[in-house]
């Protein structure tokens, strides 16, 4: 854990900069507001002079612009809350929310009554009516999750029947020739379709969520950094700094502003957990281990046009879906993502999104033999790098797949907090009820 002491000396330009970038509401500070600052050195507290720090009451703060971020903002806004977002990025949707195969899930995955199940088919509701509603692009293309010899066909059951159980409509099985009719580029001995998956502008839709949520009077401040937390008088209060002044040793840090909100939403997706360390009265046995599993994407090249109308699934593998392919709503075919676990070296790493984001062309000798199992004709050569992203798991190798965790007052004490531990897959599709979850049983 961080632990933070008071340090002294202000600089009241700095601090002027900084209620600045908050926003027209939260620079009505007066010098009655000022008091000790605090001051990280290497994780840890340090001792010094009396700096005084600005700290204002808000009524909810929520941490991490991604998409399930922005859309607990929007809703909290539209349901007649003061919203302030902090992302420590310059814009939002910077992580995780922008590197995704931009797939709405029907819910075919999950265990019966798990978050996931239940947040993935009540969020791709939501996400295709408010798609429609407000013009956001997107196609109900289906799936196809493919068996490719017969060991597989136990698990395409398997799958068929947790959709069944999870109330997905519309799924069917398909013998091996029925898929290949639908896509001549198949390759299967049976298939199991999902017609209610489908494929969305993810950009678009987290435009249109800071859209609503400015308009129901929600303040966004990016570059803005939560440094730490305090339970205070049975409120979390947070310290914040402009990201340009925190390093990647986060040495001599000093906070900026405090903040005293009634209610916070930690949704900082990778640095989550980081984060949560630093809530001073937040014990750490409620906080999950982190894991960290990258995907790389590769797309096509040299085809006059997409070799499949439908998205096709492998069967799911080891920490994550396995390599399938999307076609995007401009046309572009990408294969992705393969799983490769990685260690972060430190929470700060992790914290201050130090991740790498590279996709090694080497990687494309790993996808053709992957692909070519359901897509024999694939060239050689015709695969080229895309992008890569990093998922935010909660279990490593060999481990069984975790849950969503949405955790609040009753589970770890800590009055007004709520924490979002392991959001990934299918977390764009799950985000606007995950929202709704929130303002349900938060407000």
């Amino acid at each position: 854990m961080v632990s933070t002491t008071f340090a002294s000396g202000g600089d009241p330009k700095k601090k002027k900069m900084m209620l600045a970038s908050l926003g027209r509401r939260w620079t009505r500070l007066s010098t009655r507001n000022l008091k000790p600052t605090w001051k990280l050195l290497n994780g840890r507290g340090v001792s010094g002079v009396a700096e005084t720090i600005a700290k204002e009451r808000v009524d909810a703060v929520v941490i991490g612009a991604g998409v399930v971020g922005l859309a607990v903002a929007r809703e909290l806004s539209l349901r007649g809350r003061e919203v302030l977002i902090l992302d420590a990025a310059s814009s939002f949707g910077t992580v995780t929310s922008s590197r995704n195969s931009e797939v709405i899930h029907a819910g075919i995955y999950y265990p019966p009554n798990s978050l996931k199940a239940k947040f993935c088919v009540r969020g791709r509701e939501l996400l295709y009516r408010y798609c429609s509603e407000h013009g956001i692009a997107h196609r109900k293309i289906g799936k196809l999750v493919v068996a490719t010899g017969s060991s597989d066909i136990p698990k395409l059951d398997l799958l068929m029947h947790l959709g069944t159980q999870n109330g997905v409509s519309g799924l069917r099985m398909l013998e091996g020739f029925e898929a290949m009719r639908m896509e001549p580029e198949l390759r299967c001995v049976k298939a199991l379709l999902s017609p209610e998956s489908g494929i969305v502008d993810t950009h678009s839709f987290m435009l249109s969520l800071v859209g609503q949520a400015e308009n129901s009077h929600a303040t966004f401040s990016y570059n803005t950094v939560v440094l730490s937390g305090r339970v205070e008088e049975e409120k979390m209060h947070l310290f914040v700094a402009e990201t340009g002044s925190v390093d990647s040793r986060c040495e001599g840090v000093v906070a900026e502003l405090e903040l005293i909100p009634n209610l916070v939403v930690n949704s900082a997706g990778l640095g989550a957990q980081p984060l949560a360390k630093r809530f001073h009265g937040l014990r750490h046995r409620f906080i999950p281990s982190s894991h960290y599993a990258r995907g790389c994407y590769f797309t096509l090249s040299g085809a006059k046009s997409p070799p499949f109308d439908k998205l096709v699934y492998p069967i799911p593998e080891e920490g994550g879906l396995g390599v399938h392919v999307t076609v995007d709503l401009n046309g572009l075919v990408k294969f992705g993502p393969d799983v490769e676990w990685i260690e972060c070296r430190d929470d700060t790493s992790s914290f201050l999104n130090k991740f790498d984001y590279g996709v090694n062309p080497q990687r494309a000798k790993r996808f053709y033999p992957e692909i070519r199992k359901y897509y024999p004709d694939l060239k050689d050569g015709s695969l080229e790098p895309g992008y890569s992203g990093i998922r935010p798991k909660l279990t490593g190798p060999g481990q069984n797949p975790a849950d969503f965790i949405i955790q609040g007052e009753e589970t770890h004490g800590v009055p007004g907090l709520v924490n979002l531990f392991g959001i990934e897959s299918p977390g764009l599709t799950s985000s606007l009820a995950i929202a709704e979850h929130i303002a349900n049983k938060f407000l």
